[in-house]
């Protein structure tokens, strides 16, 4: 709905009350958002190659690798956004990557 300029003189918000587009203030939030929608490249698992040696879970900076105990699931892609980080650290080829497709 278009507002009509007497409507908008009367709103109370000032710039100074708005918060910063892009800014999160509360850490340890990634599961709210889901952001893994514009990732180009994409990660996929091979179990059958993992040791779970659990290489690739710290250097993930998305926390998209889940784990079970002390076992490593397969991507939680919502929050993956395609780095290839755990791809190159994992020295048993268990994960590669592949270009995301639309």
């Amino acid at each position: 709905m278009i507002k009509h300029y007497d409507d908008i003189k009367k709103e109370t918000v000032t710039w100074e009350n708005i918060t910063p587009g892009g800014h999160i203030y509360a850490e340890g939030n990634s599961v709210d958002f889901n952001t893994g929608d514009w990732r180009t490249d994409k990660p996929i698992f091979v179990k059958e190659n993992c040791k779970q040696c659990l290489l690739c879970f710290p250097v993930c900076p998305d926390s998209a690798i889940p784990l079970e105990g002390d076992k490593r699931l397969d991507f939680e892609y919502d929050h993956c956004k395609g780095c290839g980080v755990c791809a190159k650290v994992c020295p048993f080829k268990a994960i590669y990557m592949v270009a995301e497709e639309e």
